[in-house]
């Protein structure tokens, strides 16, 4: 079956954003407990790239079908899950990488969408906090996207997410979405 091409973010309304992300229906994992199969012999690397026995996975499609089975143990460790089978996968940061934003509105009114590596759009706020991690080369800012997994947002992002902080004049520099203020320094994990 065919995966739709993706949207291209900066056409769409937020209106439309969220219509898309709504309509983005994503198997039951949660529900799924299969014993354990083994290692999938993949593994996400930092920058997003999804690999298997050590080459890159070149098919966009393929890595959106595999995000879309993925799922965070209680453990923290990662695997693909289906109703009759469970494999590890590794990750060496985050499994998921916000490569895209949509800023809109201003202050408390702002609303701050990010399109993943793997096409899903996530609007931060209440359900989807974001949080910067402080390490040796700089802050690291991360976005909830679902079930305990996070989206490393990519440093180009980061500098417009920095960019929107400074331009407010604020005693604690940070973004607004949806309702919620997300302050740009390092917070607990």
């Amino acid at each position: 079956m065919p995966m739709d091409a993706l949207p291209d973010l900066a056409t769409l309304s937020l209106p439309e954003i969220a219509r898309l992300a709504a309509e983005r229906r994503l198997p039951p994992v949660e529900q799924w407990n299969p014993m354990h199969c083994g290692d999938s012999e993949m593994r996400i690397a930092r920058d997003g790239t999804w690999f298997h026995q050590g080459s890159p996975i070149g098919r966009e499609t393929m890595v959106r079908l595999f995000s879309s089975i993925l799922r965070r143990e209680a453990d923290g460790g990662y695997v693909l899950v289906t109703p009759v089978e469970k494999l590890d996968i590794a990750v060496e940061d985050a499994p998921f990488v916000a490569v895209e934003m949509k800023a809109d509105g201003e202050g408390r009114d702002a609303r701050l969408v990010f399109r993943l590596n793997t096409g899903d759009l996530v609007t931060a706020g209440p359900d989807h906090a974001m949080r910067f991690a402080e390490e040796a080369d700089g802050p690291r800012p991360y976005l909830h996207v679902r079930g305990g997994m996070e989206a490393l947002v990519a440093r180009p992002i980061y500098y417009e997410l920095a960019e929107r902080a400074l331009a407010e004049d604020r005693d604690v520099p940070g973004v607004w979405s949806d309702g919620v203020f997300f302050p740009l320094a390092a917070g607990p994990a």
